[in-house]
């Protein structure tokens, strides 16, 4: 018997895991949940729920193919090891398979599950899955992990040129097995249920992600160049959700991609190239979580940042938090945020970039709560995007580029059509007021909008005297 272990990969279609397990043999399905960990992770409620109605989407499609699905709970991860054994006994299971996930405790987890397993007689085997090249392929030519997107994109492409990585084997149907599936939790206690308009939002399984994925290859890629960066249009592809649970794979949106321009990475739609470097970014940023592991100990990748003055200002942290802080690009922003588990990535950027040079707080407190509200929370996507703009990270955005909120506004949302969707008490503002309504008084004195919780020219400059005054690094990439 084969064990096919769950995790962020709830998929049959080009599923290298449960390819291999099936292949091998008659084959059971076991996915574990552990609230404790998740909530150790600042995982969101929404994403959790996610997970659950992805399981209620898989479980039939499983069990098409007589594959029973095992459900097990633990409340941390420590205790994953002996729960797979557990189960691995119980149903004499001689191998069990699982896609690598990265991260310090995903792979802590998985090295003690192998020790476990391996010393009770079963095997474990460990597949490339959420990514297109498994970390420490794509190097340097001193060996080391880049730390510059641009060549590290560079080598993956030259990668592809040469090769694509193949989809895997399609499951064909097994010998139906004396085993009943397990009932799906329908909720998991410490997550609060979303709203239905969420759930509306991102609806479950399979079908839905390889139909966003055509639609959006058939009906918005070629013009995904320009739309991408204008948040009141419907110009992204919408798929972050189900790329983050598995529910999509990487190379599935990479063939797919290519095969709707001619086979073509840097000629034909350039929206198509634009499309792809986002899939490469994606896969950067898990490559610099397995070569430089303290970015997933909540330290900053550049260890000099480390000494910034963050400044301690809740009242300031909880206005962004809520969209309060008279920034109605800001606002809008975090209210999307607060009502679809999702934020447009132009937008991310800028609250990132305010929050952590205009109000001078620290990006982790900012990091932690996207990840307590976003649907497609991932760890490195996040982490990435955060020390970017708060000059931390790799290839990071450089300290003195800080973006202004109000031009970004005119620019990308030059019609206010976003701000008035998520910021209704602007509604009836002109198309030049609405970035910046702070000269309307009679709109404050009527306690319709907030006051601006900051100035943005002094707080700019507080912020580039903050990053002057660091002690100076040895070297660029001072980041062990």
């Amino acid at each position: 018997m084969q064990l096919i272990w769950l995790r962020n990969d709830l998929r049959i279609d080009d599923n290298t895991a449960l390819s291999a397990a099936c292949e091998r043999g008659p084959t059971i399905a076991l996915w574990l949940a552990s609230p404790g960990q998740w909530q150790a992770h600042d995982d969101a409620a929404c994403k959790v729920d996610f997970w659950l109605r992805n399981l209620r989407e898989l479980r039939p499609a499983l069990e098409a193919l007589n594959i029973p699905l095992l459900i097990r709970k633990v409340d941390s991860w420590d205790d994953v090891p002996q729960a797979l054994l557990a189960v691995c006994r119980k149903h004499q299971v001689e191998a069990v398979h699982w896609n690598d996930e990265y991260g310090v405790n995903e792979q802590l987890r998985d090295q003690a599950t192998r020790t476990l397993l391996e010393k009770n007689a079963v095997q474990a085997h460990s597949h490339l899955d959420q990514l297109l090249f498994r970390p420490g392929t794509i190097l340097t030519r001193a060996g080391d992990y880049f730390q510059v997107f641009s060549q590290f994109k560079k080598t993956c492409l030259e990668h592809l040129h040469r090769s694509l990585p193949a989809l895997a084997q399609r499951v064909k149907r097994q010998a139906p097995l004396a085993i009943s599936s397990d009932p799906i939790p329908q909720h998991i206690d410490g997550f609060d249920k979303p709203s239905r308009a969420l759930r509306d939002h991102w609806p479950a399984g399979e079908d839905e992600a390889l139909g966003r994925l055509t639609r959006f290859l058939d009906e918005t890629v070629e013009d995904y160049q320009q739309l991408r960066d204008l948040p009141a249009k419907p110009g992204t592809s919408q798929l972050s959700a189900y790329l983050a649970a598995g529910v999509i794979s990487p190379r599935r949106c990479l063939h797919a991609a290519l095969a709707s321009n001619r086979g073509e990475f840097d000629s034909g739609s350039s929206g198509v190239q634009t499309w792809i470097n986002e899939l490469l970014w994606r896969e950067f940023y898990k490559h610099i979580l397995t070569g430089y592991p303290q970015v997933s100990r909540h330290r900053a990748f550049r260890a000099h940042t480390e000494a910034l003055p963050w400044r301690d200002a809740p009242a300031q942290l909880e206005a962004w938090k809520q969209g309060r802080t008279g920034f109605p690009i800001i606002d809008a922003a975090m209210r999307q945020l607060l009502h679809t588990g999702w934020m447009h990535n132009r937008l991310r950027m800028i609250v990132a970039m305010f929050l952590s040079k205009n109000l001078l707080i620290d990006w982790r407190k900012g990091e932690q709560h996207f990840m307590r509200h976003l649907i497609d929370g991932d760890l490195a996507a996040n982490n990435g995007g955060w020390q970017w703009s708060a000059s931390t990270g790799t290839d990071a955005v450089p300290y003195f580029r800080i973006f202004n909120p109000i031009t970004q506004s005119q620019r990308f949302d030059p019609q206010g059509r976003f701000i008035r969707q998520w910021v209704p008490e602007l509604q009836a503002l002109d198309d030049k007021s609405i970035h910046a309504p702070g000269k309307a008084a009679d709109l404050f004195t009527d306690s319709v909008y907030h006051r601006p919780i900051v100035d943005l020219g002094s707080s700019r400059q507080r912020a580039l005297e903050a990053f002057k005054g660091l002690p100076r690094r040895h070297e660029e990439g001072a980041a062990s």
